[in-house]
């Protein structure tokens, strides 16, 4: 397992993560594993590997995103923001957007969430 810590090619799984985050709109919002879903895992990896490094290694690329790359609009699976700093900023920017949240800090994925269903360039998916 020690062999999937990192993305083989570290500088391309970073720079499609961001490609993908660039283009959630305002108001909206994607998941880490959603959007590792929209990469296909690297070669010579399995897809149920994949699927169990996905999520952390979007968060790796996410954690050393460019100014340009809307990092707020990614949160966890839950619909929640995951706990660290900026949490409060992430919150606020997605509030200001028209993001909602519910009296348990949770955003309605399937009314917020954001899938790449119209629009962008065509991405080898998972499913």
């Amino acid at each position: 397992m020690a062999a999937f810590s990192s993305p083989p090619n570290l500088k391309d799984f970073h720079a499609r993560v961001w490609d993908i985050v660039r283009r959630v709109p305002p108001g909206r919002v994607t998941a880490y594993g959603r959007i590792a879903q929209m990469i296909p895992p690297p070669g010579g990896m399995d897809a149920k590997s994949y699927l169990a490094f996905g999520a952390r290694w979007v968060g790796g690329a996410m954690a050393q995103c460019p100014a340009d790359v809307p990092w707020w609009r990614v949160i966890n699976a839950k619909g929640e923001i995951s706990l660290r700093p900026g949490a409060q900023e992430q919150r606020a920017r997605l509030e200001a957007e028209g993001v909602e949240f519910d009296d348990r800090g949770r955003v309605d994925l399937k009314h917020f969430g954001w899938d790449d269903v119209e629009g962008g360039p065509e991405q080898p998916k998972l499913f």
